[in-house]
């Protein structure tokens, strides 16, 4: 297998783009099974000449791509300029093409495009989605039911801040609705890394009462009132962070004996009802759960990347890497630029890596795959 990343700054579309197709031939050579292209929105009246080009001069097997407020490459992070990165690599399987849809009935949404075939066991699902056109939680639990369940990692488009002003490319057609994606086969190995940047606080509990997505009982006592516990009972610095912005990890796995390093789903604690003393959480947490409270700063988000990707250096050192971090990450987060770009480079050999700042991440905790915020969502191809 061979990989090639490449990154052009420059404002014009036409220059940026011969000198990312450039560079990918240079690495990979024509017709690359996979290419996925990133661009920056001040492309983006030009992502249809961008994607006839690099089709034209790299004739990749399959092309992806999408539109993103920040785009990755290389160890770079591109926050406030004109960007495009551009993905290449010859696979041990050849990828498949996957268009989705989505289209509201009087039954609710029917999803097209993906079904019990979509993927066999082994594959992985590259999605790159529109939000405002795809119901991509309810994509990702679909492939999530199968069995075994589909993993899936990528992202949602974030150049724009209404329905329409996206553009996501497959082959030869750019759209601006639903999603694309390409179907890595069982033989192309990967790691798939989520790190969703939080660190726990206090000790897990049962829930005891909850009405979908109200915590009232936590451990037989009102949740705000366990909350309560907990912050007094925390450091000073855990103390401000739970003033800032509250989480609530949900256990994926309940079979466990010990809760670690990824065995939480991290949700946010949108608000409290102090007359019920219960806790609205933006998610379902049945009876009987095991939750934690966590709380999400910059250098936890640091740790928990660093020793995720120093974890995935087990399975065999990376030639390549996907990148998919929240917009709410890089320098809102970490007040200093490349954060995630520079992590994930530290670990790839090649310097293969490429990706984009999305309004929502896809990836798995636990097995099965959710759609996640402020999470830094990785796929590190394997040799």
């Amino acid at each position: 297998m061979a990989f090639a990343g490449a990154l052009s700054l420059h404002p014009t579309a036409a220059v940026a783009t011969g000198e990312v197709v450039g560079q990918a031939l240079e690495d990979v050579g024509p017709r690359p099974d996979l290419a996925v292209l990133f661009c920056s929105p001040h492309h983006l009246d030009a992502v249809a000449d961008i994607a006839a080009t690099v089709r034209s001069l790299l004739e990749p097997g399959v092309l992806i791509g999408s539109t993103a407020v920040a785009v990755v490459g290389g160890a770079r992070e591109v926050e406030d300029g004109p960007a495009v990165a551009l993905w290449a690599a010859r696979l041990a399987a050849p990828p498949r093409p996957v268009r989705v849809t989505a289209a509201r009935t009087a039954s609710g949404t029917a999803v097209g495009g993906i079904s019990a075939g979509t993927c066999g066991p082994g594959e992985v699902l590259v999605l790159l989605a529109d939000p405002f056109s795809l119901p991509i939680d309810d994509v990702v639990d679909l492939l999530g039911q199968l069995d075994p369940p589909v993993p899936v990692v990528g992202g949602a488009a974030s150049a724009a801040r209404g329905p329409g002003g996206n553009r996501l490319v497959l082959d030869g057609e750019v759209v601006a609705d639903g999603g694309v994606g390409a179907v890595l086969p069982a033989d192309v190995a990967t790691t798939l890394v989520v790190s969703q940047g939080c660190r726990p606080v206090g000790e897990p509990m049962i829930v005891t009462r909850s009405q979908g997505g109200l915590l009232v009982e936590l451990a037989g006592r009102p949740a705000l009132d366990r909350l309560e516990e907990v912050v007094r009972g925390a450091a000073p610095d855990d103390r401000a962070q739970l003033a800032q912005g509250l989480h609530l990890g949900i256990a994926v796995d309940e079979h466990r004996m010990t809760f670690e390093r990824g065995d939480f789903l991290v949700r946010n604690v949108l608000g409290a009802d102090p007359e019920v003393r219960a806790l609205a959480v933006g998610d379902a947490v049945p009876v009987g759960t095991t939750v934690q409270f966590h709380v999400r700063d910059a250098e936890a988000a640091d740790e928990d990347l660093r020793a995720l990707l120093a974890g995935a250096a087990l399975d065999g050192p990376a030639a390549a890497a996907l990148v998919f971090t929240c917009n709410g990450r890089g320098r809102n987060l970490f007040a200093e630029p490349d954060h995630d770009a520079r992590a994930v480079d530290a670990v790839v050999a090649s310097g293969a890596v490429a990706g984009m700042f999305c309004a929502g991440e896809i990836g798995p905790v636990g097995g099965r795959s959710f759609v996640h915020g402020f999470t830094a969502s990785v796929v590190l191809f394997h040799q």
